[in-house]
């Protein structure tokens, strides 16, 4: 059920299984007919830390990190 302020309570076992927590960053979209809750990573400089590798060199690695970042926002 949907509260007065457009609250949604997840499920417990939801919470647990998908490790969503009080505070965690999420994104909501839209999928056709379905609302689609993701949980950001928690931290965002090892996500990108796995996805150029090191040593960073800005001018390369944006373009990756813009890419990786847009690929995963939509889902």
């Amino acid at each position: 059920m949907i509260g007065k302020r457009g609250t949604l309570v997840i499920p417990k076992e939801i919470r647990m299984r998908s490790n969503l927590m009080e505070g965690r960053r999420v994104l909501v979209g839209i999928e056709g007919e379905r609302i689609v809750i993701q949980p950001l990573p928690q931290n965002p400089f090892k996500v990108l830390e796995d996805v150029i590798g090191e040593p960073y060199r800005e001018e390369e690695d944006e373009i990756k990190a813009e890419k990786w970042l847009k690929d995963h926002a939509r889902r």
